[in-house]
């Protein structure tokens, strides 16, 4: 299942950055800013995200600011490790739609010497743990908590409020079925 590697080429350790946050928080976007960083730097990187997210583009990482980049979707985390070949980084969108197996692959990929950069919702629109999210930060070298601005009261939102009556967990949607909120006015809608 895993590929084995040339990694001389590498100058330093690899690594685990998380980007954890609410819907509209910038995750993607900071996302996409750290993997251009990467290839301005001239180094080789592939960015991966979970093939049930088609919502705006199957072949680009895309931000709710219409910032692109190219990616590669994939079925489930393994393929991750099939796909990444000779690469310094390594970036992954939506990691909370992603099987429990991409803590394995995350760690798998950093002790071979890559930066591994993974954005996801920390928390449900129930407020509960999302997915490998908790897990990833748990193992992480580096988490950076993003925040939206809360839609009723203009604070600092934490929460992906969902807007429609749908009750399974993984329901994709965009400013029609969910908006961020603030701890206080996500505890009013309880």
């Amino acid at each position: 299942m895993f590929l084995e590697r040339d990694v001389s080429h590498r100058k330093s350790g690899g690594s685990i950055e998380i980007i954890a946050g609410s819907m509209f928080s910038g995750k993607t976007e900071e996302l996409i800013r750290r993997m251009r960083r990467a290839k301005f730097a001239r180094q080789k990187v592939e960015i991966f995200k979970p093939i049930i997210d088609i919502r705006f583009s199957l072949e680009n990482v895309v931000s709710h600011d219409e910032n692109t980049i190219q990616s590669t979707a994939v079925e489930n985390s393994s393929n991750i490790l099939l796909l990444s070949g000779d690469v310094d980084v390594v970036g992954i969108d939506e990691a909370q739609f992603f099987d429990k197996g991409l803590v394995e692959v995350c760690s798998k990929l950093a002790d071979l010497g890559i930066r591994v950069i993974v954005a996801g919702l920390d928390m449900d629109f129930k407020g509960k743990p999302f997915g490998p999210m908790p897990e990833l930060m748990a193992i992480a070298d580096y988490v950076s908590k993003v925040h939206a601005i809360c839609m009723r009261c203009g604070n600092i939102a934490q929460f992906s409020h969902r807007l429609t009556s749908e009750d399974k967990q993984v329901f994709l949607g965009e400013k029609n079925e969910y908006e961020p909120l603030c701890r206080s006015c996500y505890n009013k809608e309880k």
